[in-house]
């Protein structure tokens, strides 16, 4: 029998922007039907009760590094599939910024290989804008985009360069390929370890203004406009940016934008005693610029939600605060975190998913992240009222690098499918 149903489970549609109550058929890797409650009783298929828990499109999460090829003492493809798996992300959109950058088709091939023998999940790898990250020539993205890269990102390495930015840019719009930006402005940001304000200025910590993510994305959407290129913004977290990014959208462009699930959860208060898995970059903000980011999301300004998963090991994380590695991991801890925005109200559950699922799949023109006929069955099932205390060594990940160490979290994977096969059970 190769037919699952899952039965009285609340169903979240994030296209419908509803929540019903349902049975869903999975069969061949897709969703084959969606029942409402009743259902029929004659179907030939193995059967799972889902006890009135929720299933929703599961989670595609762009951003994702993982430590292979170079650092796969911090995370291999195997470790961060079990984390994904864990934490209801069904697709992994994961980073060129390895140890060895993945700027040719032959380093990308290895990285595909490797996810598809070890990863439980879908792995779907971006490669470099510019050869080595180093924003001096562009890398060959046509050849690239025949290998399977799905966009192209040189991550928090901003290009410095406008005539080469702008020629990748150009030559990506050539081919219909997305590009990813980091919008920071690199002279301003150089060597900050936290946002500029009182709390960092007691502290003593070198800051940036939360003017330099402004205009580093004025800069980018300059570029935009003038190439025409399909443009994601990866990571926007303060107000400033976000009238820019309005104008942008008016004005027509083909630009969305996306945050992360630290920038919508904590502030920069959280750093308190130089706590320094607490480093991320960009630095965290104040509360305002939280609040700020969470209502671009729930208007729709921002699209995507990202963990943006930055495993790092013990040696790195455990130094002075401004000496200390940023990043965190998140792909096992993304889900319940982000139902903090849940129970307080701030976001429904649709809006959350419509984030985490729909949007990223439109973005990558993927037919997943949907609640719907034949679409894919990546689906996640949980339960977002169930308590827990977060013990970062029970996580998946090779690193345990999570500010959500001991924090009274509410809510819980219950189950992961890819394909319309179970991955993980809690």
């Amino acid at each position: 029998m190769t037919a699952t149903l899952i039965t009285n489970a609340r169903l979240v549609d994030p296209e419908a922007g509803s929540i019903r109550p349902g049975a869903v058929l999975l069969k061949d890797g897709l969703i084959a039907e969606l029942f409402e409650t009743p259902f029929p009783e004659a179907i030939d298929a193995t059967r799972i009760d889902a006890d009135e828990a929720f299933l929703a499109p599961g989670i595609i999460d762009i951003g994702v590094k993982v430590g292979e090829p170079g650092e796969r003492h911090k995370e291999s493809y195997k470790s961060a599939g079990l984390a994904a798996a864990a934490g209801g992300v069904t697709t992994m959109v994961t980073r060129p910024d390895t140890a060895q950058p993945i700027d040719t088709p032959e380093v990308l091939e290895f990285i595909k290989d490797r996810a598809k023998d070890d990863a439980l999940v879908n792995v779907l790898p971006m490669a470099a804008l510019t050869k080595g990250r180093l924003g001096r020539e562009m890398t060959e993205i046509g050849f690239l985009l025949d290998a399977g890269a799905v966009a192209f990102t040189d991550c928090d390495h901003v290009c410095t360069d406008t005539k080469v930015l702008s020629r990748a840019m150009s030559y990506a719009r050539s081919l219909g390929a997305l590009v990813l930006c980091h919008p920071q402005e690199p002279g301003l940001s150089q060597g900050a370890a936290a946002t500029s304000g009182k709390f960092a200025t007691l502290r003593g910590l070198p800051t940036v203004s939360p003017m330099a993510e402004r205009m580093g994305l004025d800069r980018d959407l300059a570029l935009v406009e003038m190439t025409g290129v399909r443009y994601h913004a990866d990571q926007i977290t303060t107000a400033r940016a976000l009238p820019p990014l309005e104008r942008a959208r008016a004005n027509g462009l083909d630009v969305t934008a996306g945050t992360s699930m630290h920038h919508l959860t904590l502030n920069d208060m959280d750093v308190a005693d130089y706590r320094t898995f607490f480093k991320v970059k960009p630095p965290l903000r104040c509360e305002d610029d939280r609040q700020a980011t969470v209502e671009a999301l729930r208007s729709g300004l921002i699209d995507i939600i990202g963990s943006f998963h930055t495993p790092q090991d013990e040696e790195s994380k455990r130094l002075p605060f401004e000496e200390a590695a940023s990043g965190a991991v998140g792909l096992e801890t993304m889900l319940p975190v982000l139902l903090r925005l849940y129970h307080s109200g701030e976001l429904d559950l649709p809006t959350l998913f419509r984030a985490l699922s729909l949007n990223p799949a439109k973005r990558l023109g993927l037919d997943s992240g949907r609640m719907a006929r034949s679409a894919p069955a990546d689906l996640v099932l949980f339960d977002p009222d169930k308590p827990f205390v977060l013990d970062r060594f029970k996580l998946q990940s090779k690193s345990k690098n999570t500010p959500f160490d001991s924090a009274r979290l509410q809510g819980k994977v219950l189950a992961t499918f890819v394909a319309g096969k179970p991955v993980y059970r809690s």
